[in-house]
């Protein structure tokens, strides 16, 4: 059997969907379709279900019902049995004729007893029960029509989508994001009579809004399933504000108690804020060809990590626009194509030249095993030599078949390597190397000024110019990277200007692209008024002061900017790479901003008396149980340290609001060279 993983999690929780699913017609909610994607393959569920009478469909309102011809039916769900879910449920249905549903849920049922209000000491009394499932079961049987039928509601926990054996994705928390200094205006005016709070570190989850409150109770489920499949015990850290929150909430999760005293492994657990860092988010210094397949391809439709490759390239039809709808498209995830796998790993940890230097290897050893005629050329890998390459397929319907993966790999770098924002990929990133020398010499004023002049209305610009998505992106990269600043009349200035020309190119924008009606809150340009525009810009800049001051509450994590001197020009430091580095610390200080979030007594103890801070607990040395009470050292006791994330050899990093392909392989690069032997799972909502 093979070392427990993040893709072994996915693909045995997925095997209990599957031993479900035979003769049934199939319905997914986008979040279990994205882990399936990764984990198993849809071709695999397919089999499973073994009927082309059947078929799989997507959870919505609008679904279609099953006929008479399908009496059974099996709904695989990311999200709690509650509310508009459990509605479109019924709906689906009473307007079919099953006699047999199965409901599947990745939330387990403790959070759906939280969900209904159930007491702790109550849900506690309850263990081992499922009265929240048992009566939904009772529903189903009614909504069909006769209580005879068959009912089964259960959970698996779907929460991965295993994007690599060493980075996973949880899609169903896609739009989980860090709290910013604004929003505790937004919680204290939803606690209107209770103690206001002041910044974010007051912020805890007696603070947060319930339907927040559950969304974070439902990611903790399914990480405390992914460590009880990986058979460890966790020590929690967090990094950030809501990141605090999530691990205090996964260190006091009452239904880990059990698993975790039968636990033979440890694990740190390491929560970041993407907030602290939005720089490495949005910046253009990662040298990855994923990264810009993932940035200039269309997105799949109700994917959040995957894009559409145009197949038309393999066919007989001319390469049209009109003609890019009739072939189905092809995709980054090729779970079931060993083959393609390889390379795609190999494009996840490799830099951009290599990639591509990797993909025409792979195409070149393909071409050769199926004896299609290829022409070797060596020197630098351009399209043009990789769609020759892909064209020796096109005629050959056992090779299109026996590397049906590959291809589609390929064809996504060629349609990057010729896509327009790639040719605009360097110029990002020269001038956000142009930024960060001038941020080290020049007020913010300066450097906003620096950006007026590439604030183009639509009839103004060229290929080589930025669009206003573009603009907002190098703002973010400007206000993350500088951090902290000083307010003052010049920048008010500087940013009134800026605001006032955005607002501008906004209205003369001949289409709002999805991205500025969510800013503006217009669906068309036609209805965007100048005062909208403005409003909207006077929102999003304090939005941007708030990027800024993100980092205002950490002491040794201030800061990502490196200034420049004599021999080095001024960069940017990842704060991920700051935050793994002082894991790793050889010395092991005790961390100033990376929180240790325990539970019960002890957390009592740290967190309500200062004085318990600095001490350390004591064992007697032929007992594995601590104490409690702080006591001098003496013969047959020992002292033991607060807990620190780089204690045990396994670590699983999850950036709450997602993480970067670049970012991704930094950390797989670094953490060997810091300490080796030690195991690395990264996690995040998305990519």
């Amino acid at each position: 059997m093979s070392t427990p993983g993040v893709l072994s999690f996915t693909q045995q929780a997925w095997e209990q969907v599957l031993a479900k699913v035979k003769r049934a017609v199939v319905y997914l909610d986008a979040a279990c379709a994205e882990s399936l994607h990764w984990g198993c393959g849809s071709s695999r569920l397919l089999e499973a279900v073994g009927n082309s009478a059947c078929y799989l469909r997507e959870f919505e309102p609008a679904a279609v019902g099953g006929g008479a011809e399908h009496p059974k039916a099996v709904f695989v769900l990311s999200c709690l049995l509650k509310g508009r879910t459990v509605e479109t449920l019924r709906d689906i249905i009473c307007r079919s004729h099953f006699q047999y549903c199965v409901v599947v849920t990745a939330v387990n049922h403790a959070v759906h007893l939280t969900a209904n209000h159930v007491p702790p000491a109550a849900a506690a009394e309850l263990e081992g029960q499922q009265p929240v499932f048992e009566q939904l079961e009772e529903k189903l049987c009614e909504w069909m029509g006769n209580m005879n039928y068959t009912a089964e509601v259960l959970h698996v926990p779907l929460l991965l989508a295993p994007a690599a054996p060493h980075l996973a994705l949880t899609p169903a928390f896609a739009s989980l994001f860090p709290l910013l200094p604004q929003d505790v205006h937004i919680l204290n005016r939803a606690r209107p009579d209770k103690r206001r709070l002041g910044n974010l570190a007051e912020v805890d989850a007696t603070t947060l809004t319930p339907e927040l409150l559950l969304t974070i109770r439902c990611l903790v489920s399914g990480l405390s399933s992914l460590c009880e499949h990986l058979g460890v015990r966790e020590e929690c850290f967090a990094v950030g504000s809501l990141s605090r929150i999530i691990a205090a909430d996964l260190a006091n999760f009452a239904p880990a108690k059990n698993r975790r005293k039968t636990a033979t492994g440890r694990a740190s657990v390491v929560f970041v804020d993407r907030t602290l860092d939005l720089t490495g988010a949005v910046g253009h210094h990662g040298d990855n060809l994923v990264e810009k397949i993932l940035s200039v391809l269309p997105q799949l439709p109700g994917h959040t990590n995957d894009v559409m490759v145009n197949m038309v390239e393999l066919t007989a039809l001319q390469a049209e626009e009109e003609n890019q709808n009739i072939v189905a498209p092809g995709c980054l995830a090729q779970s079931n194509d060993p083959a393609a796998k390889a390379l795609w790993e190999a494009l996840l940890n490799t830099k951009h030249k290599e990639a591509v230097m990797e993909v025409r290897r792979h195409l070149v050893e393909a071409a050769s095993r199926e004896n299609l005629p290829i022409k070797m050329s060596m020197g630098r890998v351009t399209p043009g030599q990789l769609t020759s390459y892909i064209h020796l397929f096109k005629n050959n319907l056992k090779a299109l078949r026996n590397h049906c993966g590959l291809l589609q790999l390929g064809l996504a770098t060629v349609q990057t390597l010729k896509h327009l924002q790639t040719a605009k990929w360097d110029n990002f990133l020269a001038f956000e190397r142009l930024l960060l020398q001038s941020i080290g010499e020049s007020t913010m004023s300066v450097v906003l000024n620096q950006l007026l002049p590439m604030i183009k209305p639509s009839n103004q610009r060229t290929n080589d110019d930025y669009s206003p998505e573009e603009l907002l992106v190098l703002l973010i990269y400007i206000y993350s990277v500088s951090g902290e600043f000083s307010v003052d009349k010049d920048l008010g200035e500087g940013e009134e200007k800026v605001k006032k020309a955005l607002a501008q190119v906004f209205c003369e924008e001949s289409e709002l692209s999805p991205l500025l009606q969510k800013i503006t809150g217009c669906d068309s340009s036609i209805n965007l008024t100048f005062h909208k525009s403005r409003s909207a810009m006077d929102e999003l800049f304090t939005s941007l002061r708030d990027i800024a001051g993100a980092r205002n509450l950490m002491k040794q994590f201030k800061s990502v900017y490196v200034p420049g001197n004599h021999t080095h020009q001024a960069s940017y430091k990842p704060l991920l790479k700051q935050v793994v580095e002082e894991i790793f610390n050889p010395e092991r200080p005790d961390p100033v901003d990376i929180e240790h979030m325990s539970s019960g007594l002890t957390d009592l103890l740290k967190t309500g008396f200062s004085m318990f801070m600095k001490l350390a607990f004591l064992y007697k040395s032929d007992s594995p149980q601590k104490s409690l009470i702080p006591r001098p050292t003496r013969s047959g006791y020992q002292a033991v340290s607060r807990p620190h994330p780089s204690d045990h050899t396994l670590l699983i990093l999850f950036v709450v609001g997602g993480v970067t392909v670049s970012e991704a392989k930094m950390i797989k690069d670094l953490v060997p060279s810091l300490k080796p032997g030690a195991q690395l799972f990264r996690t995040a909502m998305h990519c």
